[in-house]
């Protein structure tokens, strides 16, 4: 009960902390890990342990499928080059500077354990970054690059901690058989993310409960990642591949009265989780600082501090070195000709902001709290309270040093928006607008329907207006004035013509998810709203 008690409370004070960072413009898990830390210090505070084979599933299958479900494919292939540079080249030689100052530091640590640390502390969490970097409104390519490194950094750097864990455990490693077993688990995991894809969406068409659609949201997502790991393949990847291909066709089987519930839910489980992290970690440091006191505090602190600073440095090195070298290899020849394109483009401006918001969260928490403890005549994994120190260490360095700095670089820098996104709204709301005019004309001749006719058409000459002089976006349309009964039809045609019109502009490549979102959450508010005084849809969401 006592644990009850203490998790309510701090859950609360992680709402509070939320809200401050807000009002700060700084991320909130800045302020969370701060808490999570001095709750080690707290006296009499109960400590807690949980099962290893829990973390991983509890922590980051739901914000792994959280932030894949958003990801844009499109802008996603625009940006391979620097997504994998930062996913396979940054995280590589993080875990292998990261192993080399662990082993340096702790000689008698073995290198499989360093090279776990390495592995756990490498993946960068973007969600830190980007609460941020979205309120500064930066290049938007910039936060394509961050949030696609977010969802592929995990799977490079966990493949490598399992294997170093096994190692540890072991003793042994085939080193022939390393390729083909991470070939095995890659195009494994990818197969069975597609097809669970597949089965989900196939289940979720035939739910319109809302409290049964979001429960079922969140079962697939564990039993996902469950069966992936039983099968053993990887959880992160067979993750993402099931969350971007069913963001692909989820539009069109899930209706607006389920689409706005779930999204908010979401979101709170995130959050909570988020904070639910970082408590628990708090709590297994209580039982920690207990034992290592005097020289062994010592110690596990400034192995915590080197490493943090290791990784910094070494993320820099990579994207700064790297960005620097395809520009100088992109420079115009000396007779004037131009040089090859540069394959990273990244300005010295912007590689310094991708280099600076390398935060480290919830992934790093859970691949820590995953070590195995020991238990049922089995050893405990070596150095595990030094890892986990050094683990928080990271997070906490990296949140407070360069979550709470990375706003004033930002506004340094002068990097301002590109309009991108917006752009391809205003573009998309004339294209959607313009095809639910033309839905209403094939509507019956009434005057209601009329009415929802003239009322599209001039939302779309406005719509074309804004597009003409490049202008703020347009307003969300609003449902037009009737009766409640004549205009059912039409309204229900111009919407589904709306969707249907997004759909295809988003399947060509025209606009990205960002914008698709964006207007789809419009259309979704519009027609809830009119759904109040029109006659339910036979699929009893009023989807077209």
């Amino acid at each position: 009960m006592v644990v009850f008690e203490v998790v309510v409370a701090l859950l609360l004070a992680g709402a509070a902390l939320a809200a401050v960072a807000r009002r700060m413009g700084a991320p909130y898990p800045a302020l969370v890990a701060l808490a999570g830390a001095a709750l080690a210090l707290v006296p009499g505070a109960p400590t807690l342990v949980l099962d290893p084979e829990l973390a991983l599933a509890l922590f980051v299958a739901p914000v792994l499928v959280d932030a894949a479900f958003d990801a844009s494919p499109r802008d996603l292939r625009a940006n391979w080059r620097q997504v994998t540079s930062l996913a396979l080249g940054a995280v590589a030689l993080t875990i292998a500077v990261v192993a080399v100052v662990a082993h340096l530091l702790v000689p008698t640590m073995p290198w499989a354990a360093a090279i776990a640390l390495g592995a756990i502390v490498a993946p960068p969490d973007a969600a830190a970054a980007t609460t941020v970097l979205k309120q500064l409104r930066p290049p938007y390519r910039l936060l394509v690059i961050l949030e696609g490194e977010s969802l592929f950094n995990a799977a490079s750097a966990l493949l490598v901690y399992r294997m170093a864990v096994g190692a540890t455990l072991t003793g042994v490693i085939s080193r022939a058989a390393v390729v083909p077993t991470l070939l095995g688990v890659t195009v494994g995991s990818v197969a069975l993310g597609l097809v669970l894809a597949r089965v989900t969406l196939a289940i979720n068409a035939r739910i319109h409960d809302v409290a049964t659609a979001v429960v079922v949201q969140f079962g697939t997502t564990f039993g996902v990642w469950m069966l992936a790991e039983g099968l053993h393949l990887s959880g992160i990847i067979t993750m993402v591949v099931f969350a971007m291909a069913a963001s692909r066709r989820a539009p069109e089987v899930m209706p607006a009265r389920i689409r706005i519930p779930a999204w908010a839910v979401w979101e709170v489980a995130v959050f909570v989780l988020n904070v639910l992290a970082f408590i628990i970690v708090g709590f297994q440091l209580k039982s920690i600082a207990a034992r290592a006191t005097g020289a062994i505090g010592a110690r596990y602190a400034a192995v915590a501090v080197a490493v943090c600073a290791a990784a910094i440095l070494a993320r820099i090195a990579w994207v700064t070195g790297v960005a620097a070298l395809s520009r100088w290899r992109c420079r115009p020849r000396p007779d004037g000709t131009p040089g090859p394109r540069d394959a990273v483009g990244l300005s010295p401006r912007a590689a310094a902001v991708v280099a600076w918001c390398g935060m480290r969260g919830t992934v790093t928490l859970a691949a820590a709290l995953a070590l195995p403890t020991g238990g049922d005549g089995r050893a405990p994994f070596p150095y595990r309270d030094l890892i986990l120190v050094t683990a928080f260490g990271v997070v906490l360095g990296t949140l407070v040093v360069q979550g709470l700095t990375v706003r004033p670089l930002l506004l340094r820098l002068g990097l301002p928006d590109d309009g991108a996104v917006e752009r391809e709204v205003r573009l998309a709301r004339v294209e959607a607008l313009r095809a639910a005019a033309a839905a209403t004309e094939e509507c019956p001749r009434t005057d209601t329907a009329a009415l929802v006719r003239q009322s599209y058409e001039l939302q779309l000459r406005r719509a074309e207006e804004e597009v003409a002089r490049d202008g703020a976006a347009t307003s969300p349309p609003g449902p037009a004035e009737g009766d409640g009964r004549g205009d059912a039809a039409a309204m229900r045609a111009a919407t589904g013509a709306q969707r249907r019109a997004l759909l295809a502009l988003r399947a060509d490549g025209t606009i990205g998810d960002a914008a698709f979102q964006r207007l789809e959450a419009e259309f979704d508010w519009t027609e809830l709203g009119w759904a109040q005084v029109l006659p339910a849809s036979p699929r009893g969401g009023g989807e077209a």
